[in-house]
């Protein structure tokens, strides 16, 4: 049995926390008098700095306690919301993220930096809570008037200081909020035989005079609301004032305490109860434990290993499915088509484990936008389409860096500077869409902006005095647009902290070929450009239709094949020179595999072909025979084999031999092209 380290699990759950904070800094750009959304980035800085804290890490805790004070003055309203704030406390979650990662690490001044750009933002004004009160005498003389008595019973689950909720803490900022006293009931503690150390017995009994209203209380348990009992009642103040001296001689010692805490948060009024009714919670320990129970955290490694498991599962009941076919015992049969059943059920749930929506990919890119209109000057509104499509987690780490530079690449070069978007009639506000969307077993992914468009004419220049064309060279549109991502490649005029070393899409193109994807690149000038990325949905395990070539057997991925048909000898006679086949009033394109893998052999009697489609671009691929479909496990080619782009894998089949996987952009392209040619030429 392993067990989780708790340093760990605390930095998984600051950087969820870091994420959310940062999403609603964000949200809080457009929305700087949504005091919902300064709420939330309260919750979170206080939950980071508590925490923090709580786990050791104490200069986090110190810093984000800076952030969090401006953030409830900012509740209070005693500062104004302003986009240099989110643009300091976002500077500053950088800070956090980085004491979260490496705590020990020397970080230089960068906090005390990051503090002064803070402490800017807000006016510099900290002394400024104590002395608002003070040009308004009559309001002192109503002070005491806004005082309010509560009394405030509470437990908490036994287990609640295992999962590291401290209740002194709790005690301590009720303390804050005024005079209290404080009773422990401990007439639940069992005897010391029994007694497990670990485990909470004894609830409280509070009296609280304070100018805070209930919000403010309901504060102090916002964390542990949903697992606690919790019953708050108002009482008048000369109740209040008779229970005072039972513990009088106490009193002084929480009132010092409290001039050296923090600023306690301010009260919400969005989050105020009715009054009237006492906000007791009492939540079933089987409500509380099914609620824990909906997510499980799960690290990435065991998934992946467990992928390897269904993987070689995969294929050993590929071996016994062949074995049973060569068999007359019908109890075989029986048993492997049974496992047949259960593997494939075990193979679809697994890839579903392994699938993420892509908006975690794109939420990081809300950042990155934010932080680029401030860099460059422009106006820019990022769009996102399609968060909910699935893709394979695999797929989405290796994404994350070509659509940074996609991105980059389409704010530098593609968006204009506001006054010449004006000029040329269009808003102030550039617009960076990305959307996803699934095609068959390939999801599209587009980074599309409103800019002027690519300058084709600068990119022929460019490609020619860098020798990667010849002066003159007839090229197709999607030809010369794809010379951008030839290596160091820019068109840039200077070299800028955005572009210029013509690196970024180089990188792009490599890793989308390493996905066995492609791009399609769309350019209006003066409207903008459309970047897609095809990419498979899964890198593991995929349908397939097992084809024979030859001697040879392969795989085309069966999400890819639209229609089977059947070539007799006489039409592909007729066709020779054409390679084309009617197929419901339009002609498809054809390959002959044979000729094209040099086997050597002879066309069987009755060929087939498989038409293969990528989007909306379709080509047939004549094999010798058809053998059935096949659940394919990929198996990553050899760097030997890294150029063949007719082969995107190999996979092992039943009698232990190899199957290459067929790669159909490459196949799909490569009859278009074919089918050009033979226009051109006819």
């Amino acid at each position: 049995m392993t067990t989780l380290d708790p340093v760990a699990v605390f930095r998984t759950e600051a950087a969820e926390c870091l994420e959310a904070i940062e999403a609603g800094l964000l949200d809080l750009t457009h929305q700087l008098d949504n005091k919902d959304l300064v709420d939330a980035v309260f919750r979170g800085l206080h939950t980071l700095k508590g925490s923090g804290a709580m786990f050791g890490f104490e200069a986090l805790a110190a810093f984000t306690h800076h952030c969090e004070t401006a953030f409830d003055r900012v509740r209070k309203g005693e500062v104004a919301a302003t986009s240099e704030l989110v643009a300091a406390v976002l500077a500053a979650q950088d800070h956090m993220r980085a004491l979260v990662d490496q705590p020990d690490a020397d970080h230089g001044d960068t906090g005390h930096k990051l503090l002064a750009q803070l402490q800017a933002a807000v006016g510099g004004k900290e002394a400024a809570p104590a002395a608002v009160p003070a040009p308004a005498p009559a309001a002192v003389c109503e002070a005491p008037k806004k005082t309010n008595s509560w009394r405030i019973r509470f437990s908490l689950p036994a287990n609640s200081m295992a999962n590291g909720t401290n209740p002194l803490g709790l005690l301590d900022e009720l303390r804050d909020l005024g005079e209290c006293t404080v009773r422990a009931n401990t007439s639940a503690i069992p005897p010391l035989d029994a007694l497990a150390p670990t485990e909470l017995h004894i609830s409280w009994d509070v009296t609280l005079t304070s100018e805070q209203d209930r919000s403010a209380i309901d504060d102090v348990f916002i964390f542990v609301l949903d697992d606690m009992e919790l019953s708050v009642e108002e009482i008048d103040a000369l109740a209040s004032a008779t229970a005072a001296p039972v513990e009088e001689k106490a009193a002084p010692a929480p009132v010092a305490a409290a001039s050296a805490a923090p600023v306690p948060p301010a009260a919400v009024p969005e989050f105020r109860p009715v009054e009237a009714v006492p906000a007791k919670r009492e939540v079933p320990a089987a409500v509380s434990q099914a609620k824990a129970a909906e997510n499980v955290r799960v690290p990435a490694e065991r998934l992946d290993e467990l992928m390897d498991r269904v993987g070689e599962l995969v294929i050993a009941q590929s071996r016994l499915s062949q074995l049973a076919s060569a068999s007359t015992d019908i109890a075989l049969r029986s048993v492997s088509e049974e496992i047949e059943r259960l593997s494939g059920e075990l193979r679809d749930t697994m890839m579903v484990l392994r699938m993420v929506p892509v908006a975690t990919l794109f939420s990081r890119f809300r950042r990155l936008v934010h932080d680029l209109a401030r860099e460059t000057g422009k106006v820019i509104e990022l769009v996102t389409e399609g968060e909910s499509t699935e893709v394979d987690k695999t797929v989405i780490e290796r994404l994350a860096d070509p659509l940074v530079h996609l991105v980059r690449n389409s704010i530098d070069h593609g968006l204009e500077t506001p006054a010449d978007r004006l000029a040329s009639g269009k808003t102030e506000a550039g617009t960076v869409t990305l959307s996803a969307r699934q095609a068959g077993g390939e999801v599209i992914i587009s980074i599309k902006d409103d800019g002027r468009g690519i300058n084709r004419e600068r990119v022929r220049a460019k490609a020619e005095s860098s020798g990667l064309i010849q002066p003159g060279q007839p090229l197709s549109d999607s030809e010369l647009l794809q010379l951008i991502f030839a290596p160091g490649f820019s068109t840039a005029a200077a070299i800028t902290n955005l572009s210029g070393r013509g690196v970024g899409m180089d990188v792009v193109k490599k890793t989308v070929e390493a996905l066995r994807g492609a791009i399609d690149i769309v350019s209006v000038p003066g409207q903008g450009s459309e970047v897609s990325l095809r990419i498979p949905l899964t890198l593991a395990i995929i349908d397939g239709l097992l084809v024979r070539v030859g001697s040879g057997r392969y795989v085309i991925p069966l999400s890819a094949v639209e229609e089977c048909l059947e070539l007799s000898l006489e039409e592909d006679l007729r066709s020779r020179g054409r390679s084309f086949i009617s197929l419901r009033d339009s002609l498809v394109p054809f390959l002959r595999l044979r000729d094209l893998f040099r086997t050597g052999t002879k066309p069987d009697v009755h060929q087939k072909v498989v038409v293969i489609s990528t989007g909306t671009e379709r080509v047939g691929l004549v094999v010798d025979q058809i053998v059935g479909d096949h659940q394919t496990v990929i198996k990553s080619m050899s760097k030997l084999h890294n150029n063949v782009a007719t082969f995107s894998g190999a996979t092992i089949l039943g009698d232990g031999s190899v199957a290459l996987i067929l790669d159909v952009g490459h196949l799909v392209a490569a009859g278009q092209q074919q089918e050009a040619q033979l226009r051109v030429a006819g």
